[in-house]
């Protein structure tokens, strides 16, 4: 079964950091552009950074803009996403997502047409 697992969500306080992690299972994140969402109670899912197979295209959401880093460790097959400075706006439930894009295609988007998804994992900032 094809699929992905998030871990290292909880509860932060306002300015602190927290990082997510990503780990493939049934298959690995060769080729693949991945891609961190976030979703708000009665709000779409909405897409926050990702990065291309080849690590050399990013993109980010303007709230995620120089605070959220994200980083492919091809030895480990991990994907991290790194956030700082977090704020009240950014509680949600943070998803991992993994598209093919072979090895021609070097860059991603924040779309949501991503094929492999993790169940999501909670992130609350809070005092």
């Amino acid at each position: 079964q094809l699929q992905l697992a998030e871990a290292g969500g909880g509860l932060v306080r306002p300015g602190g950091s927290l990082t997510l992690s990503c780990i493939p299972s049934g298959f690995n994140f060769g080729f693949h552009a991945v891609g961190w969402f976030r979703q708000v109670p009665g709000k779409g899912r909405e897409g926050v950074i990702c990065v291309s197979s080849d690590h050399s295209t990013y993109d980010w959401s303007d709230a995620a803009r120089g605070r959220f880093t994200i980083d492919r460790d091809n030895a480990k097959d991990t994907v991290t996403l790194e956030m700082h400075d977090l704020k009240p706006d950014d509680t949600g439930v943070y998803y991992c997502a993994a598209k093919y894009t072979g090895a021609r295609v070097k860059s991603c988007t924040l779309d949501t047409d991503y094929q492999y998804w993790g169940q999501g994992i909670q992130v609350t900032v809070s005092s």
